[in-house]
């Protein structure tokens, strides 16, 4: 139980430390780099994903910061669903306050990875790929869980 919440803390502390430092980094300074298939390129996203939102930025903090603090009173009274999905929670926890810090430091969240092969592609950060990575695990342990239950069925049914 307790090995769970320091693997949490682990993942998230490294993960928010090193996704700020890069951030810092373009803000800061030039690290613009031009590539054949992508490019780091510093850009401010006022909205959410794909700049959705955007009228909303200066209230968009606030309104995270609201949904985080009722995703964590969700986890305080329901750990069973902390316990099973830790990892992905960390990872959540670390992109999206990552992204919301952005929000009070700079004005909007800080983008750099630019797409640029083929199509062209929104820009975003690691925070993102890492929100991305954690609902992919959910999902993931979703249909896994859903296909156990499933095979659990079929041969409780066999045997009766």
């Amino acid at each position: 139980m307790k090995n769970r919440i320091k693997i949490t803390f682990f993942i998230f502390a490294s993960i928010f430390i090193i996704d700020q430092i890069i951030k810092y980094g373009f803000a800061n300074f030039d690290w613009d780099v031009e590539g054949p298939i992508m490019s780091l390129q510093l850009a401010y996203n006022y909205g959410v994903a794909f700049s959705m939102f955007s009228f909303l930025a200066e209230y968009l903090k606030f309104i995270q910061l609201a949904l985080v603090l009722a995703g964590t009173i969700y986890l305080y009274k329901n750990k069973d669903v902390f316990y099973e999905y830790y990892i992905p929670v960390g990872l959540l926890y670390a992109g999206g306050l990552s992204n919301i810090l952005d929000r009070f430091t700079y004005g909007g969240v800080v983008d750099y990875l630019y797409w640029h092969y083929g199509f062209e592609f929104a820009i975003f950060n690691l925070a993102d790929v890492i929100i991305d990575l954690a609902v992919v695990i959910i999902i993931y342990k979703q249909i896994k869980d859903s296909k156990k239950v499933n095979q659990e069925k079929e041969e409780n049914g066999k045997n009766l």
